[in-house]
């Protein structure tokens, strides 16, 4: 278990981000035609997860923006932004955006990517939805790079989540 802060209150994950080296765990989630998509499906890839609670906050839309702006640059870079919105919500806020280069996956089927990557939020106003992380995977889905960001309103540390990719 790991805890975070939201809004300076102490909350906890239910466990700890996949380690550096590790094999990265598979995961089922939903993209915005509703369809399942898994980490095979971005096999040969460099991956960028950026994991957070919902694209209604500030945050997270500012996040999802700024890796979208990488990725247009970098197009052999699967850029995923993870969240418990609906993908109905996800595609709205690509739509008036201009989001086209990161993909949405939700996880309206399941909460098990959250447990697997040690994200689901235990406790407090958040709980059962994720904490604010990042995730790079490299071609042979090996985990590459993560943090998790100590205060879930914080931004998230682009440099290091870049370079980690490069």
């Amino acid at each position: 278990m790991a805890q975070i802060k939201h809004r300076g209150n102490p909350i906890n994950t239910n466990g700890e981000l996949p380690a550096v080296g590790s094999q990265a765990p598979d995961f089922k989630l939903v993209d915005a035609n509703l369809k399942e998509v898994t980490l095979g499906s971005y096999k040969g890839k460099k991956k960028l997860l950026n994991i957070v609670p919902s694209l209604d906050t500030p945050t997270c839309a500012l996040s999802t923006k700024k890796f979208n702006d990488f990725a247009k640059a970098n197009g052999n870079i699967a850029a995923l932004t993870i969240s418990a919105d609906l993908p109905f919500a996800q595609k709205r806020f690509c739509g008036a955006e201009n989001i086209e280069a990161v993909k949405t996956l939700s996880m309206m089927r399941s909460r098990n990517f959250a447990k697997d990557y040690g994200v689901l939020i235990q406790n407090g106003l958040l709980a059962g939805i994720t904490a604010r992380a990042v995730v790079v995977i490299d071609e042979n889905d090996k985990v590459a790079y993560t943090e998790l960001v100590p205060e879930i309103a914080q931004e998230p540390n682009y440099d290091a989540a870049i370079a980690a990719l490069k």
